[in-house]
């Protein structure tokens, strides 16, 4: 039985919670107390729904391990507490969250040594694959800028709300990584080659392309965010059903891009076509092949990212076919912790987001000097099983 105590803090809640104008809409905050304005994450309860605020706007609600623990640790407690629905959200109206925290791990690790931060991809597999098993509605309200570790506490989970201002994007080949946080097991299961490529080439997906790619599960004018959450929270027992009627009668009403196209409608066939080789290299020789201006700018944009990278990624994605969610972090933590002991993913991320010269010097710097027996070796299981993640 609810007290009135209790009832007492839900009205508050509520009342902060709707305590915005109309030009407020989407770029609304609130928080447990006035006392939790520089946490990183903020965590609210409005009866039986649990709220997360990512709260790093200046670094556009990126991830970092301190987070990501207490993410997960927090899910844990709603598990068992009797929270029916979590809500998860950015602060600001920029980023859902960018990603994860990458420079802190660039300067916590040099190539050629143990990197402790190792542990933070670890903790960040296990929360993706705890957000990706809940029994509870989760619903991600996407809005704004959604890449990397963002997309990772998303996309796993069963309701994934976009906006016009939506930006979705897998950039890790342009930093010497792998396409990770799930991305083996989300990405090939997009429309025929359409994960492939947003993965090799980091290309982004923007407003409603992000719902017709199949990233979203629903598409939402940004302005009627705060009005969405309102009417989730104010569910007697949230669940499956009540949670996805709820979105589609926002969806349905939403009038920002209404009729709105996919954007990529006309170039899947090609997609699937030039991106449907066996290797790295046939999809190399299937864009050079052809004459298009796209073809050419694909190549282009192929040229800058890490060959290794790339054919790590375009492994990984052929493999994550035919596997699980688990199955595909614990491949992703083998390859990420191996790639920390490497030159590229360093030297993309100087070049990419510290010194910011877009110069990385890739080694080795061809595709044709990757042998496929040295790619094997990234994705070997451990000598020592401990080391594996465990789920």
């Amino acid at each position: 039985m609810i007290g009135v105590k209790s009832l007492q803090q839900r009205s508050l809640n509520l009342t902060r919670l709707l305590s915005f104008s109309p030009g407020q809409a989407g770029r609304m905050e609130y928080s447990a107390s006035a006392s939790t304005a520089e946490q990183e994450i903020i965590y609210s309860k409005y009866g039986a729904v649990g709220v997360i605020l990512l709260n790093r706007q200046k670094a556009l609600n990126s991830i970092n391990q301190s987070m990501v623990v207490s993410m997960h640790q927090k899910l844990k407690e709603w598990t068992i507490d009797g929270t029916k629905l979590v809500i998860c959200k950015g602060s600001g109206a920029k980023a859902f969250c960018a990603g994860g925290d990458v420079v802190a791990i660039y300067n916590a690790g040099k190539p050629g040594q143990d990197n402790l931060m190792g542990e933070f991809f670890r903790e960040e597999y296990i929360l993706n694959h705890q957000i990706g098993t809940l029994k509870i509605p989760y619903v991600a309200l996407i809005h704004g800028i959604t890449m990397g570790g963002g997309v990772g506490i998303s996309v796993h989970g069963k309701f994934r709300v976009a906006t016009e201002k939506t930006m979705f994007a897998m950039p890790e080949t342009a930093i010497g990584f792998l396409t990770d946080v799930g991305g083996s097991y989300f990405l090939p299961r997009l429309p025929g080659n359409l994960g492939l490529y947003l993965a090799l080439t980091g290309d982004r997906l923007v407003g409603k392309d992000v719902k017709f790619a199949g990233v979203a599960t629903h598409f939402v004018d940004a302005a009627q965010l705060p009005f969405l959450e309102k009417d989730l929270i104010s569910l007697k027992n949230p669940d499956d059903a009540s949670v996805a009627d709820i979105l589609s009668k926002f969806e349905k009403k939403s009038e920002v891009q209404k009729d709105v196209k996919f954007s990529m409608e006309n170039k899947t066939d090609w997609i699937d076509n030039t991106f449907g080789g066996s290797s790295m290299e046939d999809i190399v020789k299937n864009l050079r092949d052809d004459s298009t201006e796209w073809s050419k700018q694909t190549l282009s944009t192929l040229a800058k990212m890490s060959p290794t990278s790339l054919k790590i990624v375009h492994r990984q994605i052929q493999l994550g076919k035919s596997k699980d969610l688990a199955e595909c972090l614990k491949m992703e933590l083998r390859v990420a912790l191996r790639l920390l002991r490497q030159n590229d993913f360093y030297e993309g991320v100087r070049a990419k987001l510290v010194d910011k010269d877009n110069k990385p010097a890739w080694k080795p710097s061809r595709l044709e000097d990757i042998p496929d027996t040295e790619i094997d070796r990234y994705f070997a299981p451990f000598s020592d099983p401990k080391q594996e993640l465990q789920l």
